[in-house]
């Protein structure tokens, strides 16, 4: 366990004094600087915060945001709600596997990118909608590929 997730922790639980609102925030945090929750980080969360490896493992794998394996430097989301599917998810997905040499679900093999399926980003105004690095863009034809693999994302 690293020191300063201890420090994290006691601020969190200073914020939201019950440990089951003081888990995500620290869990973003710490997924934030390592890029991934690992098994050895989901126990070392559970010891920090007082509750069970089972209970922080079921959030983790419910949250699409949090990573239970690497991931590229740059994640990508294709939504593929009912909206983006018409405007031609699908298709947008397919050029990115094509373009990036993965499949859904992958990274690739230099670990610049991560292509991942969102159920619904709820922006169906903008569809085909993604999300890069938890920024929406869109909409953006299935065609545009390259240039939605160029665009420079604000923090």
């Amino acid at each position: 366990m690293k020191p300063e997730w201890q420090e994290w922790a006691s601020q969190a639980k200073a914020e939201f004094p019950q440990a089951n609102s003081a888990l995500m925030p620290l869990m973003h945090r710490i997924q934030l600087v390592e890029g991934w929750l690992s098994d050895e980080t989901i126990q070392d969360i559970a010891d920090l915060m007082g509750v069970t490896v089972q209970y922080v493992e079921s959030v983790a794998s419910f949250y699409s945001l949090f990573h239970r394996e690497p991931v590229g430097k740059r994640v990508i989301h294709v939504c593929v709600g009912l909206s983006c599917a018409l405007a031609g998810s699908d298709e947008l997905m397919h050029n990115l596997e094509k373009r990036l040499h993965i499949k859904e679900g992958q990274t690739t093999a230099d670990g610049a990118y991560t292509l991942l399926e969102a159920e619904c980003l709820a922006a169906c105004d903008k569809a085909p909608m993604t999300q890069i690095d938890l920024r929406f863009v869109g909409p953006i034809r299935p065609e545009d590929v390259d240039t939605l693999l160029n665009k420079e994302v604000p923090s």
